[in-house]
């Protein structure tokens, strides 16, 4: 169930998407989007710091839910899959999203949350963080797994969400998959 604050948190994204199909997420302003749904930038300051902040919460709103399943039995492949049909029915949001390189950008965000989701993950299922050789390659592999992402996104999204998903799954370094398959995050 939504509150006042979620409601008005849904507005001012969906002002964002609308000004993303004619402005580029750069030249976008917080008066943009604040006269796209009729409230002030007082309004929009209590509830975010900055577009880039409204970004990320609402990708956060779409996408969490496919990662919080994978903590339910679900594999990162299905985790992945879930993740793009979200991507794919926000297309236009997450094309211009993506085309941002802000220090807040959503790049930025989406490496920062699946990384600290993994490392959760294997601190829940192990006791301890992995160690640094492990942590170097999950954070390569978190890397360039939003590289990849941002480039489908930006060229089509030619890819279904299960081609796409499986390519990620497939190019995990070996010993990442090893110690993934140990925890049950991917199959054997």
């Amino acid at each position: 169930m939504e509150n006042k604050q979620d409601k008005m948190k849904y507005r001012l994204a969906d002002s964002i998407k609308e000004c993303m199909k004619t402005i580029p997420v750069d030249k976008i302003t917080v008066k943009n989007i604040v006269e796209g749904c009729g409230t002030t930038r007082q309004t929009f300051y209590r509830h975010f710091l900055d577009k880039y902040d409204l970004i990320n919460w609402y990708f956060d709103k779409l996408v969490l839910a496919s990662f919080a399943q994978m903590g339910q039995g679900t594999t990162v492949y299905e985790g992945l899959v879930k993740k793009f049909h979200f991507i794919r029915q926000e297309r236009v949001f997450f094309a211009e999203a993506f085309r941002s390189d802000d220090r807040n950008s959503l790049k930025e965000h989406d490496f920062d949350l699946i990384l600290q989701f993994y490392l959760d993950k294997m601190m829940e299922k192990t006791g301890y963080l992995p160690d640094e050789e492990i942590r170097f390659l999950l954070e390569m592999y978190c890397r360039g797994s939003v590289y990849m992402t941002v480039k489908w996104v930006l060229t089509g999204m030619k890819s279904t969400p299960e081609e796409i998903a499986k390519s990620l799954v497939d190019a995990m370094p070996e010993k990442l998959g090893r110690e993934f398959r140990v925890l049950g995050l991917i199959g054997v």
